[in-house]
């Protein structure tokens, strides 16, 4: 497969038609539509049980659907569609390997089944950062490292799409941002990748869309960008503890609310230049931090998860001025 072959963005890489799918009494997946698009980063969040894994397994052909129609690469994926197996990729939270050889040829014999070029798996190890650890038995990987030979084998074939279910799950900080390089430059070749995670600054980072499911159905679903405005969430700044008080800060114009936290004063508002502003005045902003709302902010209240006081993890930018 070469990018050649990869159809233009634009078109439908998955078409999800009122899908259903229960298990006993429970409605894993409950009329769920949507449409991924050609060369798109594609996100699926929700909390543990809202329905990711089972309509991702249903994409994959893994699982039929109870009702609704599915179509994968213009191909319905059940019953199991040996025509598109060639053209995914799927690496699973639980991903079997051939332990007693090595990274290298592990990877070698997964090419060998698709009919892969012999180079293929040297040229995904070094994609995925593995090329100091080819001749390392798979036993003897690391989790992290283990966690990038999984998606190596999902990648070795060269997909035009590509399911990835939690990548980042066992990566230390370092090895996860490397790896949103890896997958920026895979959708830079045009190909599709429909991503689950619990990361949501790396949702935010990566996806050109998400949909958030609660309880098997979809409760949102669009760009982190337009989810974040249109939910509205307050700004945040924060001043160091004792450079106002609660009091005069909190009747501060266009301040909803102030609070102590951590060491800071937390001053919650809709109109952050406005009191930024105001704050300059009273006492200049050295130290004083802005924190704007983030796609953790919109999952958290569509999801009724409890989070208390700065729980949500924003991005801080901070705003220096000597005056």
């Amino acid at each position: 497969m070469t990018t050649d072959s990869i159809q233009p963005p634009g078109t439908m890489a998955i078409a999800v038609e009122e899908v259903r799918k229960r298990y006993g009494d429970r409605h894993a997946v409950d009329g769920v539509s949507l449409d991924v698009r050609r060369g798109e980063f594609f996100g699926l969040l929700g909390p543990n049980g809202a329905g990711k894994t089972t309509l991702v397994e249903i994409m994959e052909g893994l699982r039929e659907a109870d009702s609704g129609t599915v179509r994968v690469l213009g191909l319905s994926p059940w019953p199991r569609n040996t025509a598109l197996l060639p053209r995914i990729g799927v690496q699973t939270q639980s991903s079997a390997f051939f332990v007693r050889q090595t990274a290298r040829e592990h990877l070698a014999t997964v090419a060998g089944l698709y009919r892969s070029d012999r180079a293929a798996a040297d040229r995904t190890l070094a994609t995925v950062g593995l090329t100091d650890q080819r001749d390392v038995y798979v036993e003897n990987l690391s989790g992290g490292q283990r966690q990038r030979l999984a998606i190596a084998s999902a990648l070795v074939h060269e997909p035009e799409l590509i399911f990835l279910d939690e990548p980042t799950a066992a990566l230390d900080p370092q090895a996860r941002r490397d790896l949103w390089e890896v997958l920026r430059a895979l959708k830079g070749e045009g190909r599709t990748i429909v991503y689950t995670t619990h990361h949501l600054d790396e949702a935010e980072a990566l996806c050109d869309r998400v949909a958030i499911l609660v309880d098997g159905r979809i409760a949102a679903l669009d760009s982190p960008h337009r989810l974040v405005t249109a939910a509205g969430a307050p700004s945040r700044l924060l001043l160091p503890a004792g450079r106002i008080p609660v009091e005069e800060a909190g009747a501060i114009p266009g301040v909803d609310r102030a609070t102590l936290q951590g060491g800071s004063l937390v001053l919650e508002t809709g109109s952050p230049g406005r009191v930024l502003r105001a704050v300059d005045a009273l006492t200049g902003l050295d130290g004083v931090m802005t924190r704007t709302a983030t796609l953790e902010d919109v999952y958290l209240e569509l999801t009724g998860a409890a989070a208390g006081p700065g729980a949500a993890h924003t991005h801080a930018h901070t705003t220096e001025s000597h005056g």
